[in-house]
């Protein structure tokens, strides 16, 4: 699944360790959502969507 996580964290300045404890999760995860490699639960999704202010289908788009 693309997703728009590491641009949305740049715009806000936040490393990924300051991303992670936002969400509650390792920085070892938000690398791996960021580069494609993990696809988040629904809850996770909805917690970064929550944190973005953004719909979940602004964020994560199915890959083509």
């Amino acid at each position: 699944m693309n997703n728009r996580i590491q641009e949305l964290r740049q715009e806000h300045d936040w490393s990924q360790k300051d991303l992670a404890r936002r969400l509650g999760v390792s920085r070892q995860t938000v690398n791996a959502l960021e580069r494609g490699r993990y696809d988040p639960s629904l809850p996770l999704a909805f917690s970064i969507s929550k944190l973005f202010a953004l719909a979940i289908e602004d964020i994560f788009q199915p890959e083509s």
